[in-house]
């Protein structure tokens, strides 16, 4: 069975980037007889809209993408992500880091001769880390890699198939301790697609170049919690006549746009290279 899916943050409405890696997640499920999802990645609450949810489902069905429902929110299903959480604080993956990002940055930034290039870190005292819980301060839940690695017995045996490229060495060392979870926040990025890619059964993980790096680190949390490994396309990412990759924080074109100019989704897949 081929199951692919394309998941979307409501952060702000789709561009014509979103539109090609939806439309290639759609049309390679539909040529291997698949099922195609869409899940809402809505977790991060002080940037999500219900309007920009909403866009997403009208900006989808105007390109003539049909999926699945119920769709999955994650932001309903946080229980499940607690639940791999917990886990692995049992078995002792985690630490509590109580450096704000700016503090991280610093940290990294002053390392003898740039050799922090990743943030690792290392659990408080217990008294210092109690007096500060006392205190009320936030902290984020960082994934150890040194604890991880220990669990493994290294990541040489760590590695992921992408499609056209063969197998890959994983290498997680290269995102440094991720945010695995916030004090505000029940979960971090990496955390939640882990889990939801297991629970949903996908089988195959087809998005954009920009998120290769992200696979490493998500292929190790696999290992740690016992989850399958889809396998991994990662399509070239689509750019603008400046060069530049369509973003929504450089306000490209929203999908919206287009459709209220006229432009038909006929002629936007053509333009996609989707006939």
């Amino acid at each position: 069975m081929f199951i692919t899916r394309f998941a979307p943050s409501p952060t702000g409405d789709l561009h014509r980037g979103h539109a090609f890696s939806a439309l290639t997640a759609f049309e390679a499920a539909r040529a291997a007889g698949g099922r195609f999802i869409l899940r809402i990645e809505d977790i991060d609450a002080t940037r999500c809209r219900p309007q920009f949810e909403t866009g997403i489902y009208e900006d989808l069905a105007w390109l003539g993408l049909t999926w699945e429902t119920p769709v999955r929110r994650q932001s309903e299903h946080l229980d499940d992500y607690q639940a791999a959480l917990a886990r692995l604080e049992v078995d002792g993956l985690l630490y509590r880091c109580f450096r704000t990002r700016r503090e991280v940055a610093e940290a990294m930034a002053s390392a003898p001769h740039g050799a922090m290039e990743v943030f690792r870190g290392r659990p408080l005292p217990l008294a210092e880390e109690m007096r500060r819980l006392t205190a009320g301060e936030p902290f984020a839940w960082r994934l150890s890699l040194d604890a991880a690695a220990r669990k493994l017995g290294g990541f040489g045996d760590l590695a992921f198939t992408e499609e056209g490229e063969g197998v890959i060495q994983a290498r997680p060392e290269l995102g440094g301790d991720v945010v695995l979870a916030r004090k505000d926040v029940g979960v971090a990025y990496h955390l939640a697609v882990t889990v939801d890619d297991a629970l949903q059964g996908i089988t195959h993980v087809i998005r954009g170049r920009d998120l290769f790096e992200a696979t490493h680190v998500q292929r190790l949390l696999q290992a740690l919690l016992g989850l399958p490994t889809p396998l991994y396309r990662h399509h070239a990412l689509l750019t603008g006549p400046d060069g530049k990759r369509f973003a929504k924080r450089d306000r490209a074109e929203t999908l919206r746009s287009l459709r209220d100019r006229g432009m038909s989704p006929a002629t936007l897949r053509r333009e996609l290279g989707f006939d």
